[in-house]
């Protein structure tokens, strides 16, 4: 399975650059979500009236958050041990639920590819 972060899911609806990627993804069925994401996902697309979208979104599985603070802590510790001052717990919160349930994650915010350094972490590519 891939989790894809808000950073694809926003590219994709603005540019569609990674649009051949995720498509193929979702006809494949490979797609997961969290609610971290959708919850960065949804109220923008509320505001724009995207109800359609919205609920598309709503469709794709979700994986279940499960959030092992002292695993985070861990984390931001090796991140800030190593000088990445900018990843947000949102981030670490992601890539954690990731690893937890296996997931590649498909993302295009640099912060992931700075924890994949320190953490067993897989991107997609």
């Amino acid at each position: 399975m891939v989790l894809v972060d808000t950073s694809v899911w926003i590219n994709y609806l603005r540019e569609d650059r990674h649009g051949k990627s995720l498509d193929v993804l979702i006809d494949e069925n490979l797609i997961v979500v969290n609610e971290l994401v959708l919850s960065e996902l949804i109220p923008a697309l509320t505001i724009q009236g995207q109800i359609k979208l919205i609920a598309l979104l709503q469709l794709l599985p979700v994986q279940p958050l499960s959030i092992d603070w002292n695993e985070i802590q861990l984390i931001q510790t090796k991140c800030l041990k190593k000088g990445f001052n900018g990843v947000g717990i949102p981030d670490l919160i992601v890539a954690q639920n990731a690893l937890q349930h296996h997931a590649l994650l498909y993302t295009l915010d640099k912060h992931f590819r700075w924890l994949a350094d320190i953490i067993p972490l897989k991107l997609f590519s």
